[in-house]
Formats: C-alpha cells, structure tokens, sequence
C-alpha cells in the first residue's frame, strides 16, 4: 500500500513524522526531530496512521525533467543559450592584411547566434547517428569526428555565459 499525504509513520532512526509529499520511489517526510527528509517507499517505517488519498506517484518534477528530456531529444527547438555579458552588443571585426581592403564588422550576437546554431545541428546528427542502423564500429568512427569537431569549436566558449553550455572535446586526461 502506498501511504498518502497526511500519513504518520514512525522511522527506526529519524522518529516520528508526517508524509507531506509522494513520489513514485520516495516519501517525503516531515521529522519531528529531523526536519524534512526523504526516504524510500520501500523502506522499513512503523506506520502510525495512514492516510489512502488517491495519490499521484509521479511527480510533477519528474513529469517535467521526462518531457524536457524528450523535447531536446526529438524536436529542433534548442535551449536557451545566453552570450557572457562583456561581449553584448559588442562587434567581431574581421581585418584583413592587407590595408587596400576593407575590413568587415559583424555583430557579436550574430556570431554567437550562428556558433550555437552550428552546436545544435551537431547534436542533432551526433542523435541521428546513435538512433542510425550503423554498426557499431562506424557510429564509434563518426562519434570520434563529432568530438573533434566540438574541440575545433572550443575557441569559442569564452562568449557563452553559462560553462555548461560550452563546447567540450575529448581531453587528454581520459
């Protein structure tokens, strides 16, 4: 029996207290003692009194990671990718050697826009090739020229504000 909201239960270890959320593995409880902890259902508990709501055993957290988890997989809408602050606004100038040319200015955030753009159509081929019918060696060959390609593009992460975002090859360290 899944215990509902509201629920008391007795821990060996954390004391008394009252089920306040429910998960589809996890209780959240509230301790007397303890404050707010979680434990697993299929833990062992004295069950003081308990409460059968209908209870949803997923949470909307867990509704929310699955489905974002699936956009990203399968539609060609890409995440949010912020530029670091200093280069907002700013101008990438392209000069070339020799002074009888002219030089050519392109916005910071165009740029930017298009290297996400080109990182976002990597992922989406590096999914197509995991999801392909190749045979294992060829999708190990063609993994090995996406990661190259991600460390060709680590020249720049220095204009995406956020770390986690930025390109990552293979390092050496590995």
């Amino acid at each position: 029996m899944i215990l509902g909201i509201g629920s008391r239960i007795k821990h060996p270890e954390l004391g008394m207290g009252v089920v306040t959320n429910v998960t589809s593995k996890l209780y959240w409880v509230t301790f007397i003692d303890k404050g707010l902890e979680t434990i697993d259902i299929n833990e062992k508990f004295e069950v003081i009194e308990g409460v059968e709501n209908e209870v949803d055993t997923v949470s909307f957290y867990e509704v929310e990671k699955t489905f974002r988890t699936l956009l990203k997989r399968y539609s060609d809408i890409s995440e949010v990718v912020a530029i670091a602050d200093k280069w907002k606004g700013g101008t990438l100038v392209l000069q070339p050697e020799d002074s009888n040319l002219s030089s050519k200015e392109i916005p910071i955030d165009t740029f930017f826009h298009k290297i996400v753009m080109v990182r976002d159509r990597i992922r989406v081929m590096e999914q197509k090739i995991n999801s392909s019918d190749l045979d294992e060696q060829n999708k190990i060959d063609l993994q090995q020229y996406i990661t190259r390609m991600y460390g060709s593009l680590t020249t720049f992460n220095v204009l995406f504000k956020n770390k986690s975002q930025q390109f990552r090859g293979s390092s050496k360290g590995k």
